[in-house]
């Protein structure tokens, strides 16, 4: 595995746990989310990681933001560059959640603590959040600073939680307590702080478990069949279906449950 300033990895069985290291404060800034890319990159074609975990380095802290400097030049370069419009290629946070999405393995925040703005957006690009009880919170407040969440938060947040809360959080900038985030959606579960990575852990290692073919084909046909008009999203299902029903798992599995008295509810 590549070493990295900003990432500590370690392997957990077929799991790798990625901890996110940028002290003080752990903000997320380009070299991270530069590095974060390369990560996901190394496992996409990995048969021996069959789930990513994320979670932060700091105490009380998944990432606190993303580096509010390094958009403060960044505002300050547009300005002077006003005629110019917005650039073509989508920022490097909206390439790193797209191939989030696109990994065949699920991915896990471990959310140990505060998690705004580019934070909360990362945890959102991820298939499962778990988040620590705690004095912490989670959101996206960057209307308070003149901006929007520009890294796939206005979309993430509205598909999962609606338009309603979702404009309601945005427009006002509020972030929420872990229950009150699990209340209303925006995470899975708020577990006591010496639970999280156990648990978080638990359930990488219960997915790796799992047919491979088909936990790749699920959430691909969750993730962008929700995308699709029905009859597109059902062919892309049809097609995905296909492609477990030619995998050995497949073959192996319905065989070895024709052979005996299991149910599939009771696996």
């Amino acid at each position: 595995m590549t070493d990295y300033r900003y990432i500590d990895t370690r392997r957990e069985g077929a799991t790798l746990a990625a901890t996110l290291n940028n002290p003080p404060k752990n903000f997320l800034n380009a070299p991270m989310v530069a590095e974060l890319t390369s990560l996901v990159a190394s496992i996409a074609d990995d048969p021996e990681v069959r789930a990513l975990v994320f979670t932060g380095g700091v105490d009380g802290i998944f990432i606190t933001h993303y580096d509010v400097g390094e958009l403060s030049t960044l505002a300050g370069r547009i300005k002077d560059t006003s005629a110019a419009g917005p650039p073509a290629e989508l920022h490097g946070m909206n390439k790193l959640s797209l191939a989030l999405q696109d990994l065949p393995q699920p991915v896990i925040a471990a959310i140990n603590g505060t998690a705004m703005g580019g934070g909360c957006e990362l945890a959102l690009a991820c298939d499962f959040r778990f988040m620590a009880k705690g004095p912490y919170v989670i959101g996206l407040p960057e209307v308070r600073v003149g901006i929007l969440p520009g890294a796939g938060g206005t979309q993430r947040m509205t598909r999962l939680l609606g338009t309603a809360k979702a404009m309601e959080l945005m427009l006002l900038g509020n972030t929420l307590d872990p229950d009150s985030a699990e209340r209303v959606g925006l995470i899975h579960r708020a577990i006591e702080p010496d639970q999280l990575m156990p648990e978080a852990l638990a359930l990488a290692a219960e997915i790796a478990q799992r047919p491979p073919t088909s936990i790749a084909m699920i959430k691909q046909c969750i993730l962008k069949g929700s995308e699709m008009p029905l009859v597109d999203a059902l062919h892309f299902e049809q097609a995905a279906f296909w492609k477990t029903m030619r995998s050995d798992d497949a073959r192996d599995l319905m065989k070895r449950y024709l052979q005996s008295d299991d149910r599939l509810d009771e696996q």
